[in-house]
């Protein structure tokens, strides 16, 4: 699908979420296991202690892989923690963790120890839609934006590095960034 900069990013996230949805179970799961594989290969996985990282609803990237790896690298390993008044924190994960689902479904590590966003090394966001200019779209909360508006001015290399994690399949045309868009730094697909 070809899009304009002033297609709504609600009408989007609406088509890519079905865009993502319709991808064959197997399909899927080959393309997260390629995604895993180039993520462990990363520079930024050999140099980061401490990860963030999200747990997949059914028709996102899964991570499972990716997670496995970094645990048995004694990697640091944390998940987002939605508070009240539209916060983030992330939550330490370890194989251990007692998950839980919260008000949106999404599972978290409630019980863990937590971190600052400032203090995160990489962090895997989830993507629903993004462009070649590495503008994304997620779910529409804007958890992310709020978690880390303090990289507004800042230069892309300062910490921590932000990567979106999606399917080829849900790339598309210019996106129109909003002022308080956080991007990422890069897009990781399995292609």
């Amino acid at each position: 699908m070809s899009t304009s900069a002033a297609k709504d990013s609600g009408e989007l996230r609406q088509h890519f979420l079905g865009v993502r949805r319709s991808m064959d179970a197997e399909a899927r799961s080959a393309a997260s296991d390629t995604i895993c594989r180039k993520l462990i290969r990363s520079r930024l996985f050999a140099r980061s202690d401490t990860i963030a990282v999200y747990f997949a609803e059914d028709d996102e990237v899964d991570l499972s892989k990716f997670l496995d790896v970094a645990w048995r690298c004694k990697k640091q390993v944390f998940a987002p923690l939605i508070l009240r008044k539209h916060r983030m924190l992330f939550s330490r994960v370890t194989r251990d963790s007692k998950l839980r689902r919260n008000r949106y479904g999404i599972w978290e590590a409630p019980d863990g120890d937590f971190v600052s966003p400032r203090d995160l090394d990489w962090v895997l966001t989830p993507v629903v839609v993004f462009d070649a200019a590495l503008h994304r779209i997620g779910m529409g909360g804007g958890y992310y934006d709020r978690a880390f508006a303090f990289r507004r001015h800042r230069h892309r290399s300062i910490k921590p590095q932000l990567t979106g994690v999606a399917f080829a399949c849900q790339e598309t045309g210019e996106i129109a960034a909003n002022p308080w868009d956080i991007g990422v730094s890069r897009i990781v697909t399995e292609t």
